[in-house]
């Protein structure tokens, strides 16, 4: 894997976006507080948005550098 064409800004985001909502949602269900619901719509919504940042690219890589030229 060539890590110079890898756009660690928005993967790092993505990943935290992912791991944010996942624990975010993990603490809602096994919190045994029975007026806590989990959200699995915020959950699937963070998640299908933290896979599109981690194949975004930064603004900072051209398309040539990255290969997509």
């Amino acid at each position: 894997m060539d890590f110079s064409k890898i756009s660690w800004k928005t993967s790092a985001l993505g990943l935290s976006a992912i791991l944010i909502a996942g624990g975010a949602y993990l603490k809602a269900a096994t919190d045994n507080d029975a007026s806590t619901v989990p959200d699995t719509a915020a959950l699937v919504a963070a998640v299908l948005a933290g896979i599109g940042l981690l194949f975004a690219r930064d603004n900072l890589k051209s398309s040539e550098s990255v290969g997509a030229k």
